[in-house]
């Protein structure tokens, strides 16, 4: 069964999930890097984080850039894996970047791990 993204309930699975994976080594581009994302939704704005690669409810105190995106989109570069739809976005003004820009760099550069990818893909099957 799937879950509207960015729902609580879609968050609470996601994080049922993550468990279930145990302990996923991140690459090491992804192992320290934190990211704000404030997602534009048809019912205001929702707030998730990515931490060590990993996709996080709510904003993390501290970190160094905040990405701010429509909704469809999030989940075009977050979901489904479309890197070429990140590119798209900010060069048409679609994502604003506040703080420290190169820490988006090393998202451009990463190759997840096998253990990610396999984790990406359960959170697509259930990603409405």
């Amino acid at each position: 069964m799937s879950s509207e993204f960015l729902s609580d309930e879609w968050f609470a699975k996601v994080q049922e999930l993550r468990a279930q994976a145990g302990d996923i080594e991140a690459p090491a581009a992804l192992a320290d890097l934190v990211i704000n994302i404030t997602v534009n939704t048809g019912d205001g704005e929702k707030q998730m984080a990515l931490v060590g690669g990993m996709i996080e409810q709510g904003h993390r105190d501290g970190a160094p850039t905040t990405l701010i995106l429509p909704a469809d989109l999030a989940k075009r570069i977050f979901i489904e894996g479309d890197q070429s739809a990140g590119m798209q976005g900010f060069m048409s003004g679609q994502i604003r970047i506040e703080g420290d820009m190169s820490k988006l760099m090393a998202l451009q550069t990463a190759q997840p791990t096998a253990a990610q990818k396999d984790l990406m893909k359960q959170i697509h099957a259930i990603t409405a």
